[in-house]
């Protein structure tokens, strides 16, 4: 990987699975143009139009790019953000969030490693949704053992199910 200078700040130049379904067509347009300028490798999984879709499909698709590796990190985007994330939450190795503000999304990437991050097009206006997904990328883990220590048993509960 790459490291790429962000103001004072360095991020990986990562490889980024991105989905939507109908309602988060506009957000996954404007991330895929965002992220590209940002030098990341955007991989487009779809939808490509605002006609109707469910979206599964794409949280399915984005989900298992991540969890076997063929990406580092995946978004998606739906009206409300949380379809996507229960649907991606379902694909074993998945850490997905839900954020409403750039804290809730650092807070994702630092507390839970959340590894796919879902956006609330309706709710939520793209300009905000860019520093949301900025400050994720941004942030790493803390390695902290109480954080750890609750991801290992988040793993635990995958494994038992």
């Amino acid at each position: 990987m790459f490291l790429l200078v962000d103001g004072e700040n360095l991020i990986m130049k990562l490889k980024i699975a991105i989905g939507a379904d109908h309602a988060g067509f506009k957000v996954k347009e404007a991330m895929v143009k965002s992220l590209s300028q940002l030098g990341h490798t955007v991989v487009d999984m779809g939808t490509y139009s605002e006609d109707s879709t469910d979206y599964p499909d794409y949280a399915e698709k984005v989900a298992k790019a991540v969890s076997k590796g063929l990406s580092d990190r995946g978004i998606l985007a739906c009206g409300s953000g949380l379809g996507m994330c229960i649907a991606a939450n379902k694909v074993k190795g998945i850490r997905a969030a839900t954020p409403w503000s750039v804290d809730v999304a650092k807070l994702a990437a630092q507390h839970n490693w959340a590894n796919v991050l879902c956006l609330p097009s309706r709710f939520v206006p793209i300009s905000q949704l860019k520093l949301m997904v900025k400050a994720w990328l941004k942030t790493p883990f803390d390695k902290d053992q109480r954080h750890a220590r609750r991801l290992k048993k988040v793993r635990k509960i995958e494994s038992n199910s």
